[in-house]
């Protein structure tokens, strides 16, 4: 029997922590769909054009290292607006989704378009204020020079595309639960995941 866990949400929201939190807790598999996106932005900075570096992605890209860039994850976010590219990156996504043991997938349309009959919906989010500052520390941290204004206009500028692209833009899904992470941290943030899935699940829920 197979399970698909829809989470969805802006950047450095915290989608990702909680989402490989809940898939360890189900014990399911779980999918950044995002690192998808960070890997066709990857191939344009090369040259690649994106269509052609979204219909041809294999598993094995999205192994690269230089993935999590500042400079990828811009591209990433250019790329995320051209249909096509979405288009050419949902059998992945769907086709993962089904696998058996259950899914938790999570990126910025899964509960609305990918998987709008997932068994649980969840929408991440936090002010853009929070999100740049842990954005900011996180780049610092890895020894980044860059600066929280810059950080802050980043994230400004990528909820923007995000938001207002024509395809599948980043909306909470009618039936997605809303976690504000603004004030919470990682364990509050990831109990009140579980909690909503085990009550979306029922006696379903793996135990």
């Amino acid at each position: 029997m197979s399970f698909t866990i829809a989470i969805d949400g802006p950047a450095a929201a915290g989608k990702g922590t909680v989402s490989k939190a809940v898939a360890a807790h189900f014990g399911f598999a779980h999918l950044d769909t995002g690192l998808l996106y960070r890997a066709v932005g990857a191939l344009t900075l090369t040259g690649t054009p994106a269509i052609e570096a979204a219909r041809a992605l294999v598993a094995e890209d999205l192994e690269n290292p230089a993935l999590r860039t500042p400079e990828v994850a811009d591209a990433a976010s250019k790329v995320a607006v051209i249909p096509e590219v979405r288009a050419a990156l949902v059998d992945f996504q769907r086709a993962f989704a089904q696998r058996s043991g259950g899914a938790v997938l999570d990126g910025r349309d899964i509960g609305t378009v990918i998987c709008p009959e997932a068994a649980a919906k969840l929408f991440v989010t936090a002010s853009s204020e929070v999100r740049a500052q842990r954005r900011f520390k996180e780049l610092t941290g890895r020894g980044l020079e860059t600066s929280f204004e810059d950080v802050l206009a980043d994230v400004e500028a990528r909820d923007a595309r995000d938001r207002e692209r024509a395809t599948a833009p980043l909306v909470p899904a009618d039936d997605a639960v809303t976690i504000d992470t603004s004030e919470m941290d990682i364990a509050a943030a990831v109990g009140a995941a579980i909690a909503h899935i085990e009550a979306a699940l029922g006696p379903l829920a793996p135990r």
